[in-house]
């Protein structure tokens, strides 16, 4: 009986083939790319991130649609969406939920925080003192919080989207390097060229509203499936080993004072393998972690301070790695 039951709940849960996650993944970006014009690398990346089952940092000016991205994908995806607005006074316990005395029952009950959904956008996340940032931490990594001794698994999916403004540093606490390396991928959106915002502006003429139509091209147990779809790309030991080096020449290069840590060798593994779907493949190429390096990367790498005087960017020491490893010739039988 125990055998039978077992088969069945096997045969319940949802399978996806890497052909039907391209499909499904292509459905909801171009959902996302009505809403946001003219971004078509960024939502790839940020599909990208969620097929990785990454958490994902955005880092840009005000104003270029970090949050209407954010909604829009979750919408996309069908999943339950709520938004943290992340200022200097908001406390752990307002993200995480906190226990109360319930006099009618009388003992302690447990309400549920924000942080209780699929998707989760912590808007302006370096707003917040490092003691509220933190409480995401376990959350990111381990998918699961613990409060007072009693841990709660969060749903799934999970993925938290954050984003932070690179100018008004003013009354913000940065990010520690133990947070910006739970972030899979760091993006930026960058400013919308002539044609395209003139396009925004048509279609807010057409709407006569402020707000979009976005139809919901997936559900919560679809996603896992895709989660799940992930870990069927063949990915060749030369390959792995492309990884490494690459990594490990970010910690060796001059101008840089730590270089990536284990977990970013992970995160080019995860998000090669995620791209190489996106591009019909059931196997990673060089050309998916090349694609891959710099949104993994870029936030992982620290720079020494003469380097930083001297206007180096992390980028372009990337790039300089990305031409001065060598590639793998690697075939695919």
């Amino acid at each position: 009986m125990r055998g039978n039951l077992k088969e069945e709940k096997t045969k319940s849960k949802k399978e996806f083939s890497i052909t039907e996650t391209e499909k499904l993944a292509k459905t909801i970006s171009d959902e996302i790319s009505n809403v946001v014009l003219g971004k078509e690398a960024t939502i790839e990346m940020l599909m990208a991130g969620v097929l990785a089952n990454g958490n994902i940092l955005f880092e840009d000016f005000p104003g270029l649609a970090k949050t209407l991205m954010s909604n829009t994908l979750a919408d996309a995806l069908g999943c339950e969406f709520k938004r943290i607005q992340f200022t200097p006074d908001l406390l752990p316990a307002d993200i995480t939920g906190s226990y109360f005395y319930d006099p009618e029952k009388n003992k302690f009950t447990f309400r549920k925080g924000p942080i209780f959904c699929n998707i989760l956008l912590a808007d302006e996340i370096n707003r917040a003192p490092p003691k509220t940032q933190a409480a995401l931490l376990e959350a990111m990594q381990e998918k699961q919080i613990t409060i007072e001794g009693t841990t709660h698994k969060l749903a799934r999916p999970f993925v938290v989207l954050a984003t932070q403004n690179p100018i008004e540093y003013e009354g913000t606490y940065p990010l520690p390097e133990a947070q910006m390396d739970r972030f899979l991928i760091k993006l930026s959106v960058g400013y919308p060229d002539e044609d395209v915002e003139t396009g925004i502006l048509q279609g807010r003429s057409e709407r006569k509203q402020d707000s979009f139509k976005v139809k919901a091209r997936a559900t919560p147990d679809k996603v896992i499936a895709m989660h799940d779809s992930i870990e069927n790309v063949y990915v060749k030991k030369e390959i792995m080993r492309y990884i490494v080096e690459l990594v490990q020449s970010t910690r060796r290069d001059h101008r840089v004072a730590v270089g990536s840590s284990p977990r970013g060798s992970l995160g080019l593994f995860k998000l090669s393998r995620a791209l190489a779907v996106l591009s019909g493949r059931d196997y990673v190429v060089p050309d998916d972690v090349k694609r891959a390096t710099i949104p993994v990367l870029g936030h992982r790498v620290i720079l020494k301070p003469e380097a930083r005087i001297r206007g180096v960017k992390i980028e372009e020491i990337l790039s300089e790695l990305l031409m001065t490893v060598e590639v793998p010739a690697v075939t695919v039988e």
